[in-house]
């Protein structure tokens, strides 16, 4: 139901932008906990998607990721440059050349560039994105089938869509809808969202996203698995419990994908539960112990051909997610602690 009002809502988003020089809206793309499967909370779960961004007629997208050497990708910007569009009127109909016409006859008769709307200093701006998107869902709603039968409200945020719906019966769904640009043509993006352990100073910054390849990760793992597979629900159980302790659901989540990718996907049927959830358990340990616990998607051979990678990730060196326990033996004894709670519990 999610993924068809938002379709919706998109095409009337598109049909307001045509022939305007602001991102061009692809379709979105379902990552997260509630379309993956195993959200920790089902009844106020959000659902996440991922929509992708590209430039506008007159305009490119230039990456400029971290230094080779800086995994992962946490200080990227997207670069936004004007192309000569001369050669390109049968293509582009009337479309004046932002590069080579004067700036009066522009101004006069074409809508100012994407440079002069969403961008700070020559780079997309994630906070001027999210609140014109904002204001375009509001204009758009009114064109959407469903909006007859829910309420739609844009709720507040500076780097992404949050959409609370209600219908007539009360009952709300939370969408958030988060902007990503393509590295290439693989599964990886530079997003608009914010991770936990990023602090967020320039509304430039364009940090890596992998939660599409996740989403393509377990996609791939509920077409290999047996039937009444319990993978996702082992997920589900121990993100259920995390809460007071400093594990995030993303390390859980690392540790399943590991798992998964590594042990025979018969041994996750119903009866294996609670050996499966054992086997979390024993893997969060050691790594605790070894005070490591490497990014799924970094240098990692187990990786499913069908999850496309840029080709520096395949050479890259694994990245330890647990970095911070080799430096802090106060932040290594809290985590020992907190493994202790969550055992118990």
């Amino acid at each position: 139901l999610v993924e068809k009002l938002v379709g919706n809502l998109l095409r009337a988003c598109q049909e307001l932008l045509f022939n305007s020089f602001f991102p061009v809206l692809q379709p979105a793309i379902k990552v997260g906990s509630a379309f993956e499967g195993w959200a920790p909370r089902e009844d106020d779960a959000v659902y996440c998607l991922l929509l992708p961004l590209k430039p506008p007629r007159g305009h490119t997208f230039h990456l400029e990721l971290d230094t080779p050497e800086e995994i992962p990708v946490t200080n990227s910007r997207v670069r936004v440059e004007l192309k000569c569009t001369c050669m390109e009127v049968q293509l582009v109909g009337k479309m004046l050349c932002f590069v080579h016409r004067p700036e009066q006859e522009l101004r006069r008769n074409q809508g100012p560039s994407l440079l002069h709307t969403l961008c700070t200093d020559s780079y997309l701006d994630v906070e001027k994105t999210a609140h014109w998107f904002q204001s375009f869902v509001s204009s758009a709603w009114a064109r959407v089938p469903q909006s007859r039968s829910y309420d739609m409200k844009v709720l507040p945020s500076s780097r992404s869509c949050k959409l609370q719906l209600t219908d007539t019966s009360g009952r709300t769904a939370l969408v958030e809808i988060i902007f990503g640009v393509q590295q290439g043509d693989s599964d990886i993006f530079l997003s608009s969202e914010g991770r936990d352990d990023i602090f967020l100073t320039r509304s430039t910054i364009w940090p890596e996203s992998y939660a599409v390849a996740e989403a393509k990760f377990f996609s791939h793992v509920a077409r290999q698995a047996p039937r009444n597979s319990f993978h996702l629900k082992c997920l589900q159980l121990w993100a259920s419990i995390l809460e007071g302790t400093g594990f995030t659901t993303y390390t859980l989540k690392t540790v399943v994908m590991h798992l998964l990718a590594t042990t025979p996907l018969s041994g996750w049927r119903r009866r294996d539960f609670l050996l499966r959830l054992e086997d979390i358990m024993r893997l969060l340990h050691c790594c605790l112990e070894d005070k490591c616990l490497v990014h799924f998607f970094f240098g990692n051979e187990n990786v499913p051909e069908e999850i496309i990678l840029p080709p520096a990730f395949k050479t890259a060196k694994p990245y330890n997610l647990f970095y911070h326990l080799l430096h802090s033996p106060a932040d290594h004894a809290q985590a020992l602690r907190d493994y202790m709670e969550l055992q118990d519990r």
